[in-house]
Formats: structure tokens, C-alpha cells, sequence
């Protein structure tokens, strides 16, 4: 490096007017309207200084320095090594301080009793960003998190980025910067897939794979311990950067759930995001102690993110990048019919069998399209779909049969599955493939059979940027995302209703003003009035002769169920009464209730007993609440009876819900069809239920001292009828300082 490098003149930094704009706000915000955070000395710095450089080998501070060099980072590189004067032949610097021009970025690379003065001193230099590959901080426990803390704190005081700790670094191949940051071996092609991934080794396999399966990468970030640049800053300068296309995400846990749903559900309508993410096993830490509560957990959150948001979830980072190959430069399919041509046919049935399986459609082609095939292809031929040109079809005729699939309107896809006979050279049919695709508004994928990704010597294909895969369910599987995905883009994400006799305020009051632990009887009334939401009426009795005139006045038969601040679940000891026909069932059932609490020792916690009309007819549903701790509130929606208890048939999404997300939530549980009128039954007041999903959702998303609530069960009374809530329990916890919705 020339002295004039060294000085600085090509590293200056970004322009600090905006710098400073990003940082009150007044800057370029994301497309939740939240400002962006500025990752330009991240990203795309102008000048690095690699602190604790290296000449030997094998070392850390070696291979970045190396790396920076060796890949043709566009601005000045400054090692900084004590009482070195030359790193690898680079003029060097005792501290970042004595560096005479501007530093954007500095990489960290020195023993962890030093991490926290290298940082105050980029500080006092005015350094932009800082990467910090060290590790023994968060992951090995309470004090290492504090040294964490403190080191995000200093970043955050002097406006720097940082990156890590315990991370590989970053890279960009952006050719204005071509910035490896990293001491991975690998530094990737230039494309449009962005990648973030929270695993540094996970890391370093990731920059092979996608060496070696040709997929372009713009940017790579190893996000390490996310003290402070996390995975929702990354999505949020990806989601206006031109060059990023696909956004990939390997992720152990999110630092934010609520913002990163809020940021995902915008960037994903334009950007596909792709995610591992880790963990399906764990679960969270709700209490079960109500049907909602056991049926939640960490996982369960995930996937209600992921269903809300539309990212595109996939369990491998092998899927992660099938995935990548084919979004990066395919078109997302318009809908699920999906057209199979192949010159051998069992791969043909697995490619079927796999696409009704992952929900795909695979129809009969048009009879005009069959006769257009029978004019060149062999009378053995299987013209109906799957195609099967048997192993005789030439590179022409997978040419041809591919043009007349994508052409067709009944299709929305093709795939082009290829078993390589003696006769056929693969080349050619890699040609015949991309001639085919050349100018289709439909995705195309290929399949030649036991190679992963696009085979050497077909370079005709991967120009066109066709994706292969090894095997028919591989190409299946990225297809049915990629149209699942395109649904989420193209569907009306629909709007919160109106609904006057739903007073948010007055519920949250309740809440707010409400003891800690389950509210008692006379509260969750008062709270389901406010929200809008009809019970059975009835009224408390204090005596088993008030009971009984209550019962008279409502009109049998009648449920008797116990009142009691102390006990919460009254069906575990004995009381609840149903179907009581006359006054003698009516005290019958008090003394019941009674004598079962006296032999649990507890009758002093009978204060009475609600008396309610018993609810006939209908189809039982359970609604719900559950907050988890990290990913917050959670609605929950599924039938009563025997699908909640045995089949867990329940369904979850994140509140506050749409009319639009009403309706899915309804549909998405299997036993839909018992409320749409199965088998000649009365079709359930399904509006009326979407309604109450919707008031309760409100509630959850709008009171974070709501931590568990149970409507079960609910009637759904036939069409026109309504909805009753005929039981509720709700729990409330008050934390220190509640985040209140706005």
C-alpha cells in the first residue's frame, strides 16, 4: 500500500449530515416508516482498519488482513499491530488513533481483556463501525453478557455500529467496495442474495455452499452475539438495497419479534425472505395452566410469525439455498399448476407424488396440447402430465415439449426432470432447457437426477440461471414454497374493522385496574361487555334457594357453575353442573359442589354459584390467549371437545388480526368443515366468530398485562344466530414497566 493510501484520501467518510439525520430520525426510514439505521461503514466502508493484524499464518489477524487485500478491497487497509511497523508487507500502526485519515470500519480481532479499550479508542478516533470477531462474551454467561452490554453501550454513546462479538465478519461484493472482512477461505460470486446468519461456523459453510452451488451473494453478515446490529437492522437496509434480491436468514432466536414481524410482513411483499430458523424443539416458558397456555410455546410462536409475516420457512441450510437458486433470478409462480416433462418415469411419479403431497396441482393437459406433442414424440410416450418422452427423446425434444408446457394456460410452473441415458449428452439438454425458458414469464426448474445444483459443463443453463437440483422432491419442495409465497404477496392483507360496541378502552381499564392472578367472576363479565362479546346471562346465587329462583326465572334446564376468587379451574373439583332440568337437579347440584369441596378440605372458597341457560345446538370452539415472554401475544383459535383435548387441533396467529386474517384462522383448522355445515348439519354463524377472534385479538395486542385468556367453550350457533361465550377465564400479571400498545 502507497503512502498516499496510508494517509487516508480514499476512505473519507460518508456524509455526516446524514449520518447525523439517520441517527434523530429525520433520515431514511424502513418500510414500517421506523428510521433505517445507517450500515454504510458496515457494508460499504471506504476504510478499514484491522486491529490486531497478523503476519503469522493461521491466525485470525492474518487471514482477514490477508482476505482484505487478497479480494481487492477498494479503500486503504490499516493494520494495527503494537510495535509492528509492517503487517504482510502493509505499513502498520501501533493504535487506531495514530492513523492519520478517516476509519469507517474497524475489525477486532485481539484478546477479550483488550476488546473493551480497542473499542474506546475507535471511539475517540471517530470510527463509524466496528466488527468485533472476539468471542467470550454472551455465551459464556452472566459476566461475559455485562462486558456485552457495556461494549453495545459505548457504540451506541459515540453513534458506531457493531457487529458481534463472536462472529466471522462480513463481506459485500458490491464492486465499488468488494470488502471479505472475514477469515472464512471463501469468498462468494457476485449476485443478488443477501445472507445473514447467526452461526459463525454455520457461517463458513455457508460462503462454500454457495461457492460451490454459483449462487451471486451481495452481502454476508455474520450477525454473532447481536449486541447491537441484529437480524431486523440487516432486513431493513436489504429491503432498499438494489442490489439484494433474496434475503437469506439463519437465526437461533430473535432479538425483537414484535419489530421483526412488523418489518418482515412489508419488506417480504417485495422481497422474499428465507429463514432457518433453529431451535423447533425448545419451548417457551408459559404456564400451562389453561388450554391455551399448554398448547403454546416457542415453536408454536414461530410459526405464527412465519404465517403472518410470509417469510419462507425451511428446516436446512440446504433448503435455505435451494431456495436462494431459484428466487434469485426465477419468477414466482402465479398459482399451483404445475406442468412435469421427463425422459424416465419414475422420476416423473415421484415429482407427482411430491407435488400432491406439498400441496401442489399436477392437471391433465388440454387434449390440443397432447396433440401437439404426439406430432414428435414417440408413440410410447405418456402424453398426459407427468410427460414421459422416454429415455429416446433427443435435446431437441425436450426443446420443444418445454416451449409447449410453458406456453400452456393451464400451467403456472414446469419442471424438467432428466435422466442421462448413454445417448444423450447433458449439455445439450441443458441448451434445449434454456432455449425453452428464453423469454417465459414462468419459472422453470430442472432436475438432472443425482447432481446437486447445476452440473459442470452446462454452462448454457446456468447463464439462463435455470436451477437444478438432485432429486424431483428437492425441486417439488422449492416449487410449492415459492407458490405458497406468491399467494402471501398477491393476497389482500384486509383491514380492522369497525365494531361499535367493542370499547378497547374500557377492557384495558379492567385489566389495568384488575389484581394479579384470575379474575373473578363479576370482572371477566364486565370485561367480555366491553369487548362486545355475549355469554349465556344468567346471574351469581348465593344460596342454593337463590340458585334455584334463579334457575325458575331463566327457564330450565340450566348450569350451575362454582364462584370463586380461589379456584380457577372449577370443572377440576367438581363444579360445574350441567343440564340441570328442575329445582330438585338445581339443589342437588349445590350440595354436590359443595360436599366436593369440603372433601378437598377447601369449602371455604365456595361464594356462590353462577347459574346460567344451558347453550344447545351449535359447534364447540375454544379462543384464547397466551403471551409468551419473548414473542408476546399469541391468539389462539380450534374447535372444543375432543380436537382441542386429543387432536390439538388449535390454530395460532399474532394479534391484532384483520378481517382478512379472521377468516384464515377460522379455515386454516381441520375441523372447518363441522362449522360449514358437514353432512347436512346447520352451517355455524362463521362471521359472528371471525368477529369475536377479531375483539379478542384486539384486547391481547393492545394489553400486555393480559397473559392468558380462555373462551371455552364458544358456541357457534347457526347462521344469523351469533356466538356465545358460554365460559372465560382470563389471568393477569402486571409488569414493571408494561409496553404499551399504541
Amino acid at each position: 500500500m502507497t503512502d498516499s493510501a496510508k494517509a487516508g484520501t480514499t476512505g473519507a467518510v460518508a456524509d455526516p449530515a446524514a449520518a447525523s439525520a439517520s441517527a434523530t430520525g429525520d433520515g431514511p426510514t424502513d418500510p414500517t416508516g421506523t428510521p433505517r439505521r445507517d450500515l454504510s461503514a458496515i457494508l460499504r466502508p471506504r476504510s478499514v482498519a484491522v486491529i490486531g493484524a497478523s503476519d503469522r499464518a493461521g491466525t485470525i489477524g492474518a487471514e482477514i488482513t490477508r482476505n482484505l487485500v487478497l479480494q481487492g478491497f477498494r479503500g486503504p487497509v490499516f493494520p494495527v499491530r503494537p510495535n509492528s511497523r509492517s503487517v504482510q508487507s502493509i505499513l502498520a500502526y501501533g493504535d487506531v488513533r495514530e492513523i492519520p485519515g478517516p476509519v469507517d470500519l474497524a475489525i477486532v480481532v485481539v484478546r477479550k481483556e483488550l476488546v473493551r479499550s480497542v473499542v474506546e479508542a475507535c471511539a475517540e478516533k471517530g470510527v463509524r463501525g466496528v466488527v468485533v470477531i472476539t468471542a467470550g462474551f454472551k455465551e459464556t454467561g452472566p459476566e461475559g453478557l455485562a462486558e456485552e452490554r457495556e461494549l453495545a453501550a459505548i457504540c451506541r454513546a459515540h453513534g458506531m455500529a457493531l457487529v458481534g462479538p463472536n462472529c466471522l465478519g462480513v463481506v459485500t461484493t458490491d464492486p465499488d467496495t468488494r470488502l471479505d472482512a472475514t477469515f472464512a477461505p471463501t469468498f462468494p460470486p457476485a449476485g443478488n442474495v443477501a445472507v445473514a446468519s447467526q452461526s459463525g461456523a454455520l457461517g463458513v459453510a455457508m460462503l462454500d455452499y454457495a461457492r460451490e452451488l454459483n449462487i451471486g451473494v451481495s452481502d454476508f453478515v455474520s450477525m454473532g452475539n447481536k449486541a447491537d446490529v441484529s437480524g431486523n437492522d440487516l432486513i431493513a437496509w436489504w429491503a432498499d438495497d438494489p442490489r439484494t434480491r433474496v434475503i437469506l436468514l439463519y437465526l437461533e432466536s430473535f432479538g425483537n419479534p414484535q419489530r421483526f414481524a412488523s418489518l418482515a410482513r412489508e419488506v417480504a411483499r417485495h422481497k422474499p425472505i428465507v429463514a432457518v430458523k433453529s431451535g423447533r424443539s425448545r419451548r417457551g416458558n408459559l404456564a400451562a395452566s389453561s388450554h391455551t397456555g399448554s398448547l403454546a410455546g416457542a415453536e408454536v410462536a414461530v410459526e405464527a410469525l412465519v404465517e403472518e409475516t410470509g417469510i419462507i420457512r425451511v428446516d436446512t441450510v440446504e433448503e435455505l439455498f435451494d431456495m436462494a437458486a431459484f428466487l434469485a433470478h426465477q419468477p414466482v409462480p402465479r398459482g399451483r399448476r404445475v406442468g412435469i416433462l421427463t425422459n424416465a418415469g419414475g422420476p416423473g411419479i415421484l415429482a407427482t407424488d411430491a407435488a400432491e403431497a406439498w400441496g401442489l396441482q399436477v392437471p391433465d393437459l388440454p387434449d390440443s396440447l397432447r396433440r401437439e406433442l404426439a406430432t414428435f414424440l414417440p408413440a410410447a410416450a405418456s402424453l398426459r402430465n407427468p410427460v414421459d418422452m422416454i429415455a429416446s427423446a433427443t435435446p431437441d425434444d425436450f426443446r420443444r415439449a418445454t416451449t409447449l408446457m410453458l406456453g400452456c394456460d393451464e400451467l403456472d410452473a414446469v419442471i424438467v426432470l432428466f435422466v442421462p441415458p448413454i445417448i444423450t449428452n447433458p449439455a445439450e439438454v441443458g441448451e434445449a432447457i434454456a432455449a425453452a425458458a428464453a423469454g417465459s414469464d414462468k419459472p422453470v426448474i430442472s432436475c438432472f437426477m443425482g447432481r446437486h445444483g447445476v452440473p459442470e459443463g452446462l454452462t448454457t443453463l446456468q447463464a439462463a440461471h435455470i436451477p437444478s437440483y438432485a432429486f424431483p422432491e428437492s425441486a417439488v419442495r422449492v416449487l410449492a414454497r415459492a407458490a405458497r409465497y406468491g399467494e402471501h404477496q398477491r393476497r389482500d392483507p384486509g383491514t380492522v374493522p369497525d365494531l361499535p360496541d367493542l370499547d378497547l378502552a374500557a377492557a384495558c381499564r379492567i385489566i389495568d385496574q384488575a389484581p394479579e392472578g384470575w379474575l373473578g367472576t363479576a370482572r371477566v363479565g364486565e370485561l367480555l361487555d366491553a369487548l362486545g362479546i355475549h355469554g349465556p346471562g344468567g346471574g351469581v346465587a348465593r344460596s342454593a334457594g337463590e340458585a334455584a329462583e334463579l334457575a325458575r326465572a331463566l327457564g330450565f334446564p340450566v348450569v350451575l357453575k362454582l364462584v370463586s376468587d380461589t379456584i380457577s379451574h372449577k370443572s377440576d373439583v367438581g363444579g360445574v353442573k350441567v343440564d340441570l332440568r328442575n329445582e330438585t337437579d338445581v339443589f342437588e347440584a349445590w350440595e354436590q359442589i359443595r360436599a366436593a369441596l369440603a372433601e378437598r378440605g377447601r369449602a371455604e372458597a365456595m361464594q356462590g354459584v353462577l347459574v346460567q341457560p344451558m347453550v344447545s345446538g351449535g359447534v364447540e370452539c375454544l379462543v384464547g390467549v397466551s403471551r409468551d415472554p419473548v414473542y408476546g401475544p399469541l391468539l389462539a383459535f380450534g374447535l372444543g371437545g375432543v380436537h382441542v383435548e386429543l387432536l390439538k387441533d388449535v390454530r395460532f396467529r399474532i394479534p391484532p388480526l384483520t378481517d382478512r386474517a379472521a377468516a384464515e384462522l377460522v379455515r386454516s383448522v381441520a375441523g372447518f368443515p363441522l362449522l360449514d355445515g358437514y353432512r347436512g348439519a346447520p352451517k355455524a354463524d362463521v362471521a359472528a366468530l371471525e368477529q369475536l377472534l377479531i375483539r379478542v385479538g384486539a384486547l391481547a395486542a393492545a394489553c400486555p398485562e393480559l397473559v392468558e385468556m380462555d373462551l371455552n367453550p364458544v358456541i357457534a350457533l347457526p347462521v344469523g344466530k351469533g356466538v356465545v361465550a358460554v365460559d372465560a377465564r382470563v389471568r393477569v400479571a402486571h409488569p414493571a414497566s408494561p409496553p404499551r400498545a399504541t
